[in-house]
């Protein structure tokens, strides 16, 4: 995967979202966020990513962004600028502060970067009332994010408990792929595209509002769902 391309790509499309978007659109995903808290928390997310990659801490990078859309825009595109070129001028495997398992390299914010924009920006134009298409590829790669870093990131930090039975993922864009499970032996597993089942894991759908093969105990797979697996 090029992440440098597609940060670069994913971070201009949500510039140009803010050109002429509704700023105070609700956030669906979001409970009590607008458009602009979305910008404010992406465009400082960036920041902060960036100082973690230069200071070796997650101690430092906050910058509020401007309420106007024209400074909104710029701070945001400023922001993301100069994360790209950072991330572009950092070897992979240079030390940084990360919050997944070892090595604690810049390799990881590039991926991090990517997807936290990527989901964003479906975040973005769900507020708009449009729909936004993920890349299967790396939708794909956000599920095993999901299940290699969040998740148990949420157990270790008391977010959420183990879950009491394990939940099997299986992307039926990506065949041939290895299911991907949660927790321990399935109950249930999911069948159904990544970019669904990446939507499912972030809450940005509801199980019975999505196109999924459910195989085993359905009740259980939408009790497991309710847990706390990503933020």
């Amino acid at each position: 995967m090029d992440w440098i391309n597609e940060l670069e790509r994913a971070t201009k499309s949500f510039a140009a979202l803010l050109d002429d978007a509704d700023l105070e659109a609700a956030v669906p995903a979001c409970p009590g966020w607008t458009l602009l808290d979305l910008a404010d928390h992406l465009g400082g997310v960036h920041r902060w990513a960036g100082h973690a990659v230069v200071a070796g801490n997650p101690d430092g990078g906050a910058e509020p962004a401007p309420r106007d859309r024209a400074a909104l825009v710029e701070w945001y595109r400023t922001g993301a600028t100069r994360l790209v070129r950072l991330l572009d001028e950092t070897a992979p495997n240079a030390p940084a502060w990360t919050f997944g398992p070892e090595p604690h390299t810049a390799a990881f914010w590039r991926r991090r970067q990517v997807h936290e924009t990527v989901v964003h920006l479906w975040d973005g134009h769900a507020s708009q009332g449009r729909s936004q298409d993920l890349d299967p590829a790396l939708a794909l790669d956000g599920l095993d994010e999901v299940v290699s870093v969040f998740y148990p990131r949420q157990v270790q930090l008391g977010r959420t408990e183990p879950l009491p039975s394990g939940l099997g993922l299986v992307a039926s864009d990506a065949p041939g792929h290895p299911m991907l499970v949660i927790g321990t032996t399935p109950e249930a597993t999911l069948e159904a595209p990544a970019a669904t089942l990446l939507l499912l894991l972030w809450h940005r759908l509801d199980l019975a509002d999505a196109d999924v093969l459910v195989t085993g105990n359905l009740a259980r797979a939408a009790l497991l769902l309710q847990h706390a697996i990503t933020p």
